[in-house]
C-alpha cells in the first residue's frame, strides 16, 4: 500500500506541476478536491509531529471542518491506509471545540468567515491546518491551497508551522510558495 500511495503522490505532484493541468475559472470542481484530498492523506508523509501528540495505537486523524468539499474520496483514499504505525481516520467536525485529537485539519471554505476565529482557537495546538480560502497561509493557516494560473500550488507558512511545533519536510517544501514572516531559529 505504501509503494502505491507514494506512486499516487508523485501522480499528484506531476499534476500540479505539469502545465496541461488546469481548472475552469471560479468552478470547483471534483478532480480538483479529488487532487485536494490525496494531498491531504499524503502530507502525514510529510510533516513530523511532536511524539507527545500521537501516543501509541491512536489514528492519526485527517479532520474537515465545516461543509464538506471532498465527498466520499478522502475516504476512499485513507481507508485501510497507516501512517507510522497509525491507521488514518477521517472526521467531520462542526464547531472547533469538537476537535480533540486531530493532526490534519481542512478548513472548508464554509467557514471563511470565521477562519481567524478557527485558527486562534488552534494556536500553538500541533494540528496541521490547510484550506483553500483566499490567503489562507498568510492569515496564519499552514497550508494554503492556490489556484495560480489555472494550476493547483501550495503555499506553506513556516511561522505558523514552528509555532504548531510541526516540521515540514523540505521535499514538501521545494514544491510551495514560502508566505507570512519569516521562520524564528532558537
Amino acid at each position: 500500500m505504501l509503494v502505491l500511495a507514494r506512486r499516487v503522490l508523485v501522480l499528484a505532484l506531476l499534476v500540479v506541476l505539469h502545465p496541461s493541468t488546469a481548472f475552469s475559472a471560479g468552478a470547483k470542481s471534483t478532480h480538483e478536491y479529488d487532487l485536494k484530498a490525496t494531498f491531504l492523506f499524503h502530507f502525514a508523509e510529510f510533516v513530523e509531529w511532536p511524539a507527545e501528540t500521537l501516543p501509541d495505537k491512536a489514528p492519526f486523524t485527517i479532520g474537515i471542518i465545516g461543509n464538506d468539499p471532498f465527498g466520499k474520496s478522502l475516504d476512499e483514499i485513507v481507508a485501510n491506509e497507516v501512517v507510522d504505525g497509525h491507521k488514518l481516520l477521517v472526521r467531520r467536525f462542526q464547531s472547533v471545540s469538537q476537535i480533540d485529537s486531530c493532526q490534519i485539519l481542512f478548513i472548508a471554505p464554509s467557514e471563511a468567515s470565521r477562519l481567524d476565529q478557527l485558527l486562534s482557537h488552534l494556536n500553538r495546538r500541533s494540528v496541521l491546518t490547510v484550506g483553500d480560502t483566499r490567503d489562507f497561509a498568510l492569515r496564519s493557516g499552514i497550508i494554503g491551497f492556490v489556484i495560480s494560473e489555472k494550476r493547483l500550488r501550495l503555499a506553506v507558512n513556516l511561522a505558523a508551522a514552528n509555532a504548531a511545533k510541526l516540521t515540514i519536510s523540505s521535499k514538501l517544501l521545494r514544491q510551495s510558495e514560502i508566505v507570512g514572516p519569516a521562520p524564528v531559529r532558537e
